[in-house]
Parts: C-alpha cells; sequence; structure tokens
C-alpha cells in the first residue's frame, strides 16, 4: 500500500508540533494563615484557601506596542496550539494542557488525579459547609487530597 504523499507533510508539521508543545502549567497557590501570619504557598496546608494567582497578560504601551513576558507568550502560544489541534482532540487549552502534564505520570497515578479531580469539589464543598464540629476533620480531608494532587504533580 502506498501512502499519498500529499498527506505526509501537513502529519509531520503536526507531530513537530505536538513535540515542541510547552506545557504551561498552572498549579494552584494557596493562602495559609498560621498562628495570625499570612503565608502563600504552591504547597497546601490545612486550612488553606485556594486563591487566583493567573499571570497578568502584560501592559500595552500607549503606542500601541505589547510589552508581554516570556511566560505570557509561552502561554498564548501553548493557547494558540491547542485551539489549532481542538478539532482534532476536541480539548479546550486548558483541558489539553492537563493531557499533556499528565501523559509524563503512570497509568496509575493518572488514574489518581482523575479520582481526584472528582473528590476535590466535594471535599472543598464539605470543608465550606461542615458544621463547627466537623470542620477541622473536613479540612484536614481536603488538605491530604490537595496534597496527594500536589505530590502527584496532577
Amino acid at each position: 500500500m502506498q501512502i499519498n504523499h500529499r498527506f505526509q507533510w501537513p502529519i509531520a508539521l503536526l507531530a513537530l508540533l505536538f513535540l515542541g508543545f510547552h506545557a504551561y502549567a498552572q498549579k494552584p497557590v494557596y493562602r495559609c494563615e498560621t498562628a495570625g501570619r499570612v503565608s502563600y504557598s504552591n504547597e497546601p496546608c490545612v486550612g488553606a484557601r485556594e486563591i487566583d494567582a493567573t499571570p497578568t497578560q502584560g501592559m500595552d504601551k500607549m503606542t500601541g506596542v505589547s510589552r508581554k513576558g516570556a511566560d505570557v507568550r509561552r502561554d498564548e502560544y501553548d493557547t494558540a496550539m491547542a485551539n489549532a489541534v481542538k478539532p482534532l482532540t476536541g480539548m479546550t487549552p486548558d483541558q489539553f494542557r492537563v493531557y499533556r502534564r499528565r501523559s509524563k505520570l503512570s497509568a496509575s497515578d493518572q488514574a489518581a488525579c482523575t479520582r481526584l479531580d472528582g473528590s476535590l469539589p466535594q471535599l472543598k464543598q464539605r470543608a465550606a459547609s461542615a458544621p463547627a464540629s466537623d470542620k477541622a476533620r473536613a479540612e484536614v480531608d481536603l488538605y491530604k487530597a490537595r496534597k496527594r494532587f500536589n505530590d502527584l504533580n496532577c
């Protein structure tokens, strides 16, 4: 069977794009209060609150020249590439970033990440709405799940 040469070039280009894709992993940032002191970390703590630490998208001068850092340019590139392959993958740019990051994990770690994806929102809700008598236990359970999520690099 002979392969049509017209289709070889686009397939090779697509393969190169996937290989050159940089996975920009936006990990959660936690606000922790311990003994009256506030700290921020990518490591969870008991009673931590997740905060939005999305990097700014740069500042444009009045001249119209865009000044953006390398991380923002890389994120824009990754988003454009994820949107370009969306008809093939069916994934949003954020879903594609998670997929790329998790593709390096073992099958058991990928399964654990998937389970944590489902249980973390429930644990957050439980910790937020728990009565005072159960609040400490709910926060510890949430901490353990967040810690596992972070340790697995989900």
